[in-house]
């Protein structure tokens, strides 16, 4: 069995002054996943012993990034998606293993009066056909807060926000998209109808304390591994960030 984590923490350095590293510690995760580290290389000093440690930062600072920390070392590390347009945003890594992919994805927000729409659906479609090719060689696991909602079940208040980032048609249809082309959404595959429950909320209007959230952070996987499968889980108890970790529990 292997235990799989993905946090957006909105800035790990501020996350780590709220209790990031208990956490960490406490998950004792195969493989844990960042996005939204907003750092450069150089910025922050992480002991953690027992994990092999894989960042990407973006080009501009304090700004998006990735990272991945893995118990066992992966045959191969890749830095974004392989198309020079897209790669500036330190979005994406990719941990080759013997019998899987493991995709860690910081999608980017189609932005207040959804100035960056046209961007995300070009992003949408490239990042789609990186992970069909990714599946021909073998099963994918994906993981990151993805920017949208895909069902009115997945956040609070779908009719106010149907056409706000992450909520758009747009969006929402290339999630649809992803989960056709052979994909699977843990959290949906374990609990289909299970409602409140989300994984990102604002900052602005006590959103958390209400519960008036989105669930916008997946574990996507692979068709293949469905039978795979052994759990999933959000971890709404865990505060830090305005998201709070996702977690798959797999069968490799």
């Amino acid at each position: 069995m292997k235990k799989l984590i993905s946090w957006n923490v909105n800035g790990l350095r501020a996350c780590m002054t709220k209790g990031f590293m208990d956490f960490f510690t406490a998950s004792d995760a195969d493989i844990f996943c960042l996005q939204e580290t907003k750092l450069q290389e150089g910025q922050i000093e992480m002991p953690l012993d027992g994990y092999h440690q894989y960042w990407n930062y973006a080009e501009k600072k304090g700004y998006s990034g990735t990272a991945m920390f893995c118990r066992e070392e992966p045959l191969s590390v890749r830095y974004g998606i392989g198309i020079e347009e897209h790669d500036h945003e330190g979005r994406v890594i990719t941990a080759e293993f013997p019998e899987f992919f493991a995709v860690t994805c910081y999608t980017p927000n189609s932005q207040n009066e959804l100035r960056r729409l046209d961007y995300r659906m070009t992003w949408e479609d490239a990042f789609l056909a990186y992970l069909k090719k990714l599946d021909e060689t073998k099963p994918v696991i994906l993981c990151g807060d993805l920017n949208v909602a895909h069902r009115e079940i997945d956040l609070k208040n779908p009719k106010t926000n149907r056409k706000n980032a992450g909520f758009t048609d747009e969006e929402r249809g290339k999630m649809t998209a992803l989960l056709e082309s052979g994909f699977t959404d843990t959290y949906r595959y374990f609990y289909p109808d299970t409602e409140g429950v989300y994984s990102w909320w604002s900052y602005r209007f006590k959103a958390r304390e209400k519960n008036a959230g989105w669930r916008i952070d997946y574990f996507i996987t692979s068709k293949a591994l469905d039978e795979k499968l052994a759990g999933a889980k959000i971890h709404t108890e865990v505060f830090g960030s305005d998201h709070c970790p996702v977690e798959l529990q797999i069968n490799l």
